[in-house]
């Protein structure tokens, strides 16, 4: 049932329509068990193939949702890669629409990159080769047609990909696929009274990005997720429109923080909270080692640009997904590790070049009567594909300041890797730390980015607001490397 508050019931009465707000934690599962995404392991074969199809999908009571998938009707497979090595992806399109597969986190030259530049057409295919030389990490893989993302990508065009090197038993890491080495899609999405998903954006859903009433884990409601009695592993994918998380656990253990977007840290480190942007992964140990169930949970944090970059939890709490001990899987880890991968390298040196950012966003009249085009922009420029925004040297280092414009705007760049220097001036969060491609910019970050791969500017990197109605409003730029 959706929830209104006080003030989003005075906005919705206005005319301009309510941010959809999550139902409190319930601290107990339905029974129902967490289904994962088929396994397509390319370690070696190098190759693998993806069909963007449609589909109809039943979430929630009994009609079903006519939804959009890779290989299914909604989401698409985890993808298992080999670093330093070459994989041929094949993807087809058999819908009626244009599609693309972005590799986010992925670093491969621009033409492989899968943004605006590489849409596919109906009936058509692409075949670029992924070749990867960069850390093991989690990634994911979703469509990235401008002006249309934020609808593929709600409707199901996305998946998750595992990049390893196999030395995760070396490391001492869960790994078992759906055992104790969970794939976990979070997503928010709206559903009629029918119990389809709906996805009606207007003025206020264009301005704040689309929030549903209705917690998914790998498209599905309600379900929980058995885990072995021992240590267990989360790959924690942001797959949302525009919803922020703080996410926990309801009795206060610790998420051991193992990884970010780019790859492991040198050390887990112990949170009780940590904040989840869209976009961003994270891998984090959960110990059941005591065999008692938990339920991960999160904040409800506002983001509103009519009342300003908030940052704090608003309507309480919601529950993400009740983590049931299962006595009867196996158990192989049952330790935490003291250390994963070294040190990143410095690269807070003054001597590289700086470049300043500001995500805008228009307001008052220009704002309520255009829904489309140039409501967003970075620098003053909106997003237009013909058109490059600069260009850098390939194996070089940049400093970026990026400055967020009336509410939190989470940041993606393609085809690179940064460290997080400082956020309004101080110390990066624990979750900021590690290799990055994604960062929530509340205010002010500090980036050291390298430039490691090539991109010409016939089919340059994109980079954008991962709100994915800002970034289909203009919220994007492009740039090329060479």
């Amino acid at each position: 049932m959706r929830l209104l508050n006080r003030r989003e019931a005075i906005g919705y009465a206005a005319g301009f329509g309510a941010a959809a707000v999550l139902p409190s934690a319930a601290l107990s599962g339905t029974g129902r068990k967490l289904e994962y995404p088929e396994l397509l392991d390319a370690t070696t074969s190098r190759r693998f193939q993806l069909k963007a199809q449609s589909g109809a999908t039943r979430f929630r009571g009994s009609s079903a949702t006519e939804t959009i998938g890779y290989n299914q009707g909604y989401l698409g497979p985890t993808i298992r890669l080999l670093t330093d090595a070459d994989t041929l992806a094949e993807v087809q399109n058999t819908l009626d629409e244009p599609v693309s597969s972005h590799w986010h986190g992925l670093l491969v030259p621009g033409p492989f990159d899968g943004g605006p530049h590489q849409a596919i057409a109906p009936g058509r295919s692409w075949d670029p080769v992924l070749n990867l030389d960069q850390p093991p990490a989690t990634a994911w893989y979703h469509s990235h047609v401008h002006g249309s993302t934020a609808r593929q990508v709600m409707f199901g065009l996305a998946g998750v990909l595992h990049v390893t090197d196999g030395e995760d038993d070396e490391r001492g890491l869960p790994s078992t696929y759906a055992v104790d080495d969970l794939t976990l899609v979070l997503q928010d999405r709206q559903f009629n009274w029918r119990g389809r998903m709906t996805y009606d954006v207007g003025m206020h859903q264009s301005m704040n990005g689309f929030r549903g009433d209705t917690m998914l884990v790998n498209g599905q409601a309600g379900a929980s997720a058995a885990v072995p009695k021992g240590v267990v592993r989360c790959r924690l994918v942001n797959g949302s429109n525009a919803r922020i998380y703080r996410l926990s656990l309801a009795d206060d253990r610790p998420l051991h923080l193992v990884a970010t977007d780019g790859g492991f840290l040198d050390r887990p480190v112990a949170l009780t909270r940590m904040v989840l942007a869209p976009g961003e992964r994270v891998e984090v140990l959960i110990d059941f080692t005591d065999g008692r169930d938990s339920v991960l949970v999160s904040d409800d944090i506002a983001n509103s640009a009519m009342g300003g970059m908030m940052g704090s939890g608003s309507g309480g709490r919601f529950t993400v997904l009740h983590f049931a001990v299962d006595t009867t899987l196996p158990v192989r880890i049952d330790t935490l590790p003291d250390a994963m991968d070294g040190p990143l390298p410095d690269l807070s040196s003054n001597d590289i070049p700086v470049r300043r950012l500001t995500l805008e966003m228009s307001m008052g009249m220009g704002m309520m009567m255009s829904r489309s085009g140039n409501q967003f922009s970075i620098n003053g420029a909106p997003y237009d594909q013909n058109a490059l925004n600069f260009s850098t040297k390939l194996n070089s280092t940049e400093r970026w300041i990026v400055r967020g414009d009336m509410m939190m705007h989470p940041f993606h760049i393609h085809g690179v890797r940064f460290q997080v220097l400082s956020d309004n001036g101080r110390q990066p969060r624990a979750e900021n730390r590690g290799w990055k491609d994604t960062v929530l910019v509340a205010g002010e970050v500090e980036l050291a980015i390298t430039f490691e791969k090539p991109a010409p500017s016939s089919a340059p990197y994109m980079y954008h607001c991962h709100i994915l109605e800002h970034e289909d409003g203009g919220m994007m730029g492009q740039f090329s490397v060479s």
